[in-house]
């Protein structure tokens, strides 16, 4: 007879080590059939600030403020607006795929690779200024 295997110890989350949380800019982008780039981002509008102002680690989204109202997609338009300025990208490459209507919104980006996009997110998280 073959000796049965040790179980793996089960591990328990209610109280998790530290490096459990740690994650990067990267699980907010995710790659379509077609090769374009999908970000997911959280917008907060009619903001004083203008930019990308941080990661939410339970979102997995990019959080950017805008100073445009949230009507007749005026912050949708600052978005993709921002996005282009702060990514150095072409502002055509930039639509949103989903929630015109939500603060939490999807970005397709057409034409770059994933882990360029994921390097810059990096730097300007990392370097605001």
């Amino acid at each position: 007879p073959i000796p049965a295997s040790p179980k793996p110890p089960v591990r328990c989350y209610l109280n998790p080590p530290w490096r459990v949380f740690i994650m990067s800019a990267r699980s907010s982008l995710s790659v379509t059939l077609d090769g374009a780039v999908v970000m997911d981002i959280e917008v907060q509008p009619l903001s004083s600030v203008q930019g990308i102002t941080g990661f939410n680690p339970w979102r997995s989204r990019i959080s950017l403020a805008v100073k445009a109202a949230a009507k007749q997609g005026q912050a949708n338009q600052a978005v993709l607006h921002v996005l282009a300025a702060q990514l150095d990208l072409p502002s055509t490459s930039l639509s949103v795929a989903s929630g015109h209507r939500s603060r939490l919104k999807s970005v397709r980006i057409e034409g770059e690779p994933v882990d360029e996009l994921a390097a810059r997110l990096d730097r300007l998280l990392e370097d605001p200024a």
